[in-house]
């Protein structure tokens, strides 16, 4: 099915909601279930899974409107005025997002697959004429998720909105460093420290074949569970141009790729990162992301602001130790206490993320302007964890402006 085939996108999105299928009935096609049913215009519209049970199961959680509530109950599809659920109508159950497309009716597609079975849907998707938001990464290939860049950009041009999940752009926390890097209160960035210090026992990887593997899980540690970090990473500090790195698999077995990541990565600002990531950090602790300037430093833990300080007339004050100020925390005064670290998350802090970017792609579709998370920012994100892989394998420093050119599209990627 052409673009042509569907109504018009102006048309389509004037609807009292927007209909969204999701492809990959697992554990993230059901947060993004729970975040579509918390949004006024959204609506889930398809669910789509070749695992009959799987499917059946997640329209039937969807009917039932048996999500754990909105962030404001009131604007919620699925509950009535006195704060009860409201019969909510079941959404169609497909085997392949083929049959869902040619069915008709779907303005969003959700695509919740393993990584590598993106480009597949995505492409479908974007030839539909229809939406798109992609779980991170956006693949497991460099070369598949080029295309998939350039299909994005012709099919914007056609007033289709294409996006990569990166939640954490839209953390209160995450946007106030942003904001103070851009406005230039934090001066020139200099450097960041990232580490991803989590634990995932054997079983986890023995849970699912396409676990741990190159071909569907893309990579380990880095791409799997870093990858929202390293998104972070080149978000603060602009365009990557270097990486050198080391991989390894340390603490677990029967897999393919790497539980330990680190590396050092060179921006072409001349700042400079440290980037680590690993699920053999027994117990599992956190995720920490230090941002440095000449007037101001940041830190990120957990998702909340930790520490914020930028000097307060721009430039570095005099009379604290070694000539600049005492370093007081600032953090309170530019994100609300519930987002300072130590703060109590809420349980369902996962899902307001998603429900967070669900909010900037509807108003992307609404507005014609673009998302905030493009399917460059998710190429880009590809290539700094491809880039750690090809550097470890090789045993040297790797260009990303080479490896977004494809000169290392070659490479059969190892850990030691």
């Amino acid at each position: 099915m052409t673009h042509d085939d569907h109504t018009d996108h102006n048309d389509r999105t004037d609807r009292t909601t927007t209909a969204v299928a999701i492809v990959g009935a697992g554990t993230i096609g059901r947060i993004h279930a729970e975040a579509v049913g918390r949004h006024p215009r959204l609506r889930v519209a398809a669910i789509i899974d070749p695992d009959a049970a799987a499917r059946h199961k997640l329209a039937e959680h969807v009917a039932l409107g048996t999500h754990t509530g909105p962030a404001d109950p009131g604007e919620s599809p699925g509950r009535s005025e006195n704060g009860e659920h409201a019969p909510i109508a079941a959404p169609a159950e497909f085997e392949s997002l083929s049959e869902a497309l040619a069915a008709g009716g779907i303005d969003l597609v959700a695509v919740c697959v393993p990584t590598g079975m993106h480009a597949a849907a995505v492409s479908e998707a974007l030839a539909a004429g229809v939406h798109v938001l992609v779980e991170k990464p956006i693949d497991v290939s460099l070369p598949a998720a080029r295309r998939l860049a350039a299909l994005a950009d012709e099919a914007a041009r056609r007033g289709i909105v294409s996006s990569v999940v990166s939640q954490h752009r839209f953390d209160p926390a995450s946007a106030a460093v942003a904001a103070a890097v851009a406005d230039g209160r934090m001066g020139r960035v200099t450097s960041a420290v990232a580490s991803v210090a989590w634990w995932r026992g054997q079983e986890y990887y023995d849970s699912a074949q396409w676990r741990g593997t190159w071909a569907l899980d893309g990579g380990g540690a880095l791409m799997n569970q870093g990858v929202h970090t390293v998104d972070l990473l080149a978000w603060f500090l602009g365009r990557p141009v270097q990486v050198s790195a080391h991989a390894a698999m340390l603490a677990h077995e029967s897999i393919e790729v790497e539980d330990v990541a680190v590396a050092t990565v060179r921006f072409a600002s001349g700042a400079l990162a440290v980037l680590h990531a690993t699920t053999a950090a027994y117990p599992g602790l956190s995720v920490r992301l230090q941002v440095h300037g000449s007037t101001g430093s940041a830190v990120l833990h957990d998702d909340q602001l930790e520490y914020f300080h930028v000097a307060r007339h721009g430039t570095g004050e005099t009379g604290g130790p070694y000539g600049g100020a005492e370093p007081d925390n600032q953090a309170s005064l530019v994100v609300p206490e519930a987002e300072l670290r130590g703060s109590p998350k809420p349980a369902d802090t996962f899902i307001l993320g998603h429900l967070r970017q669900y909010e900037d792609v509807v108003d992307a579709i609404e507005t014609g302007r673009p998302p905030t998370v493009t399917f460059r920012d998710g190429l880009m994100a590809l290539a700094i964890v491809r880039a750690v892989y090809v550097s470890s394998t090789l045993d040297r420093p790797v260009s990303i402006e080479a490896l977004l050119a494809g000169d290392h599209d070659d490479v059969d990627v190892t850990v030691s």
